[in-house]
């Protein structure tokens, strides 16, 4: 039996859908800068790049380590993690840094080593959404935006202060093409990511303000408290000042 959602969730969907079709038709967001890690200037020294090849970094050996535990380069051959690494630099961001501009061709692939991104649209009034949230040891990227040929339909963004492993988005395909096990495992995350992202969408809309929470507290009962106020209220379309009310009414 199909599921019969509100009015007003099928005004929300039907939104959501219009909003797809204009990321991918090449809709005027702004601000359209492009952003790079390799190009940012850390705010302590503004005259020194934010970015360090992984060979040079002075913490390689500890970084090497994280990259291990990542889901997705965890099996990898001692062949095959010598040659990705060659293609890595390291970033340290603060919180609010921009990884990557909505809008934009030149794309990356994100490995995170410590902290949390946020995957975000914006629209042209300014307006934000927060599509979900990525921690250590996940990965972020724009491959399907790579591979339909079309701009970047979301910002990456630092929620915390957060360092990651990074390299061009087509040479990380190059790569991939050459072990269809790990090319596989990663398109099955793409895809998981996806669905992950839809589905909450979906919850915004079906869900009231304390069940929105305590899903998102069953789902990622991990970044409940690492996540700020401010930026989880965002996540599940509720004001802070309501996030906040719930916490002291017991209700969450």
């Amino acid at each position: 039996m199909p599921v019969l959602l509100p009015r007003s969730s099928h005004h929300g969907l039907e939104r959501f859908q219009k909003s797809c079709q204009d990321y991918h038709s090449g809709f005027p967001f702004h601000p359209l800068t492009s952003v790079n890690f390799r190009k940012i200037k850390s705010r302590e020294n503004p005259h020194e790049t934010a970015v360090t090849p992984l060979s040079n970094h002075p913490e390689k050996n500890i970084i090497r380590v994280e990259l291990r535990h990542n889901a997705l380069l965890k099996d990898l051959s001692d062949g095959d993690r010598s040659e990705l690494e060659a293609h890595l630099v390291i970033a340290d961001g603060n919180k609010g840094d921009v990884l990557l501009n909505q809008g934009v061709r030149e794309m990356e692939q994100y490995f995170i080593l410590d902290g949390i991104l946020k995957r975000v649209v914006s629209n042209p009034e300014g307006k934000e959404m927060i599509l979900r949230f990525a921690d250590r040891h996940d990965m972020e990227t724009s491959y399907a935006a790579l591979r339909l040929g079309t701009p970047t339909p979301y910002g990456i963004v630092c929620v915390t202060k957060a360092r990651v492993a990074s390299m061009p988005l087509q040479e990380w395909i190059a790569f991939l093409d050459k072990r269809p096990a790990t090319k596989e495992l990663f398109e099955l995350g793409v895809m998981r990511g996806m669905g992950e992202i839809m589905a909450h969408t979906i919850t915004l809309h079906l869900l009231d303000a304390p069940g929105r929470v305590h899903r998102f507290m069953r789902k990622h009962p991990d970044l409940v408290d690492r996540i700020p106020g401010k930026e989880l209220a965002s996540y599940l379309n509720l004001s802070a000042e309501t996030l906040s009310r719930l916490k002291k009414r017991g209700k969450i």
